[in-house]
């Protein structure tokens, strides 16, 4: 019986959410369904965010609260925005331990483990985090230097003030609690896992992003040695794809549409331009006349006054809804 619950409660990624409506797109979309390997909704391609999935996993308000049911707990909530610090599920890079240093300061303890199954990855991460968070204590416990002053703001630190220091960036650095953020994004790391290089601060995912390059497609860190560079940005072979039907791009014709590759036959059915003049889609390989968001293709047929069917490449024209005329007489004679 109790395996019978177990097996029921095991499931699919894919399941979490499933059918749940869009906030951004209301009625217009079917309800989430998770891309096979993009982060993304595949019937409204908006995020997972971006739906009305409520949250069934409790542990994520737990997990990662450092100084939960400590002195500081009001502290840290201050300092974040929405009042209630939670854990953020960031990609973490498991890293060989820096020997442990005798230091006479008063610390808060915790501890720390992702929800996982795998056990041996709980103890690894375990191990890891008490190595990788910062510690708060009152500077009370300090003997005050005229040299202490916070390696962010410069700012002397103040006797009785909280403090942070990070033991991977050594213990001559200390940091006001609001100061101790990500040099990249500034996310506030003092009850987060926090990565030290090159004498600055990292969250987990811009740490990772230092040593690797990152899948615009799946938004994941790429380990193979061959990859593909496209539009300023790195993929996986495979993703990079049209983004409405998942073709491989390489060696193939694609337009990008608001930051994102779409195939040209995708581009033809849901995104190209209409011609005012024949009506039909638009080659974004041809040349067109855009004037006032009315599209036509460059030619003679097309580009016509819409009274005497006059060419207007390379003439002066009235533009009116979305017609065309080449004088003051075809349009009066086109309006009456």
């Amino acid at each position: 019986m109790d395996l019978e619950n177990k097996v029921k409660k095991m499931g699919l990624g894919h399941e979490i959410g499933f059918g749940a409506p869009c906030l951004k797109c209301k009625e217009k979309c079917e309800g989430f369904e998770l891309h096979y390997w993009r982060k993304i909704c595949r019937n409204c391609k908006c995020g997972q965010e971006e739906h009305d999935i409520p949250s069934s996993n409790e542990d994520d308000r737990k997990v990662g609260k450092l100084f939960e049911d400590t002195k500081y707990t009001s502290l840290i909530a201050k300092l974040k925005s929405d009042g209630n610090p939670m854990y953020k599920r960031n990609v973490m890079i498991l890293t060989s331990p820096v020997p442990a240093k005798n230091i006479s300061i008063d610390t808060v303890t915790y501890e720390w483990a992702p929800p996982v199954q795998n056990q041996t990855l709980v103890r690894a991460v375990k191990y890891i985090a008490k190595k990788c968070h910062p510690c708060l204590h009152d500077l009370t416990n300090l003997v005050i230097t005229s040299f202490q002053s916070c390696y962010h703001c410069k700012l002397n630190m103040r006797e009785g003030d909280p403090a942070v220091y990070a033991e991977r960036a050594g213990y001559d650095k200390l940091w006001h609690p609001g100061c101790f953020i990500c040099c990249t994004c500034r996310e506030l790391l003092v009850d987060m896992i926090y990565f030290w290089k090159n004498g600055n601060l990292y969250c987990g995912r811009h740490y990772c992003d230092s040593e690797r390059p990152r899948c615009a497609g799946c938004d994941e860190l790429i380990f193979s040695n061959e990859y593909t560079l496209a539009e300023g940005q790195n993929w996986h072979l495979k993703h990079f794809c049209c983004f409405d039907c998942d073709c491989v791009l390489a060696g193939i014709t694609y337009i990008m549409v608001n930051d994102k590759p779409v195939c040209k036959s995708c581009y033809m059915k849901s995104h190209a331009a209409v011609c005012q003049g024949c009506h039909n889609a638009i080659d974004p390989e041809v040349q067109r006349v855009t004037y006032n968001n009315f599209n036509w293709h460059a030619t003679r047929e097309c580009f016509l006054c819409s009274c005497c069917s006059k060419c207007l490449i390379g003439q002066k024209f009235i533009s009116m809804e979305g017609m065309l005329f080449c004088s003051v007489e075809c349009k009066e004679k086109m309006m009456s």
